[in-house]
């Protein structure tokens, strides 16, 4: 059994370790001597994200034939994204567990259950954005709230620019400046 273990963190200033020392210890209690780690610094809106490919690529090529969780939502905090990969995985036989929410999501039940997850995990981004967009209207309304001066970025658009002359993607670009690719794009655009 090859078990391939997913993580992702949402931003830059999160880790992952809390999610590896639960993985680990549900790995230990399964007698799982060794799995491949396939970790991820990006946002669950889009499942475009550079380990979920390395992960998707190594399924397909066989090489995986489980794939662990911390929880269901690391997975993707998009409805429609997150069960057509579920899908795509149980329809390849390949047994997907959440750790700490102790489900193994094969068979109809198994993808039930992670519908009503996957549903629960876009409504919380809803809802985060909702809030977070109400909060910057009333601090606006207070003049509290004045925004990112513009001009002023994230990390240094020059380094972008001599990363990509060394040869480096977006991709990697944006692991070693702390950004989303997006970012990197509009830098380099600059």
């Amino acid at each position: 059994m090859t078990i391939g273990v997913y993580i992702r963190v949402s931003t830059v200033g999160q880790n992952e370790h809390g999610q590896k020392r639960e993985i680990e210890r549900w790995l230990r209690g399964n007698g799982v001597p060794d799995a491949r780690w396939y970790i991820d610094k990006a946002s669950g809106k889009s499942l475009d994200r550079p380990e979920f490919a390395r992960l998707q690529r190594d399924i397909f090529h066989g090489e995986i034939d489980t794939v662990v969780l911390w929880k269901l939502d690391r997975l993707s905090r998009n409805l429609r994204d997150g069960l057509n990969v579920l899908i795509d995985w149980c329809d390849r036989g390949l047994r997907i567990v959440s750790t700490t929410q102790q489900i193994d999501f094969n068979g109809s039940l198994g993808k039930m259950l992670a519908a009503v997850l996957l549903g629960v995990a876009e409504m919380e981004q809803e809802t985060r954005k909702e809030r977070q967009a109400a909060g910057i209207k009333v601090a606006r309304e207070r003049g509290v709230y004045l925004g990112r001066r513009p001009g002023t970025t994230k990390a240094k658009p020059n380094r972008a620019r001599r990363l990509r002359e060394r040869g480096l993607n977006d991709s990697e670009i944006a692991r070693a400046l702390g950004v989303s690719r997006c970012t990197v794009q509009r830098y380099l655009k600059q």
